[in-house]
């Protein structure tokens, strides 16, 4: 039974723990055919990520702290000796300290905006220029954004603009690597509670909201956000790039 990623190789990078949005993602790209490289934050995480990791069937499995000098080139160093390519990369990565976090934009420290665009927004750009010469065939790269960069989302706060920053930065990939062959896409899931998540202040509430909202009045799952991501790095997607795709059951197109 041919598999719409069979034979491909991908990098997945921010799983945390089985409710990550990038373990739902990691899943599906496994599930269509994909070899994965996964990677876990450092070794208190490790215990959490390497079961999902093995089950996965992932031959690679390396920790990677974007903020740890050499940690991201060494990753991308193992797969191109035991691979010599990547076919598509998947960041799901975003920190923002939570002073700065839990507070004003207006008031947020030049040192907690600096570190937050660091690892949810450069860190994309460093994973891109490592990929790119992995991907002489062509490839897909995506990004996982939220609807706070398009809206003021109360108690997002510093993650709005940053967000915002992350989604200009995947048009700017896109047009710059079509050449390529690179599609640069962005997922915008609608509210899931992940552990990432419990450090926004009253998450419930942002979750009850959403299946208000909604048309589809309920919340995204992380096997849902994985089918579109899933699909967006398969050759289906060849025409796919530069977009920003909302998996909030249509939360996004409501005032």
């Amino acid at each position: 039974m041919h598999l719409p990623l069979s034979g491909k190789k991908g990098l997945v990078i921010g799983v945390a723990n089985e409710t990550s949005i990038a373990y739902g993602c990691a899943r599906a790209f496994r599930d269509a055919g994909a070899d994965l490289a996964l990677t876990y934050f450092d070794a208190k995480a490790e215990p959490f990520v390497r079961p999902l990791a093995e089950a996965l069937s992932c031959p690679i499995i390396l920790p990677c702290n974007v903020e740890k000098p050499g940690a991201l080139d060494a990753v991308f160093d193992q797969i191109e000796r035991d691979w010599g390519r990547l076919d598509f990369a998947l960041h799901s990565i975003a920190f923002a300290p939570a002073a700065d976090l839990h507070g004003r934009v207006t008031d947020c420290s030049p040192e907690g905006f600096a570190r937050a665009m660091d690892i949810s927004v450069h860190s994309f750009i460093r994973m891109a220029k490592r990929a790119e010469k992995l991907m002489d065939k062509g490839g897909a790269l995506l990004s996982m954004s939220y609807y706070g960069a398009e809206k003021v989302v109360d108690h997002y706060n510093l993650m709005c603009p940053v967000k915002a920053a992350l989604e200009a930065t995947t048009r700017s990939l896109s047009a710059e690597l079509s050449g390529s062959g690179i599609r640069v896409n962005s997922l915008s899931p609608g509210p899931i509670k992940t552990r990432a998540a419990s450090g926004i202040a009253h998450f419930d509430a942002l979750m009850e909201k959403a299946v208000a909202k909604a048309p589809s009045h309920r919340l995204t799952t992380i096997d849902e956000v994985g089918a579109m991501a899933a699909f967006l790095v398969s050759d289906s997607a060849r025409s796919v790039t530069g977009d920003i795709l909302y998996i909030d059951g249509g939360y996004h197109v409501i005032d």
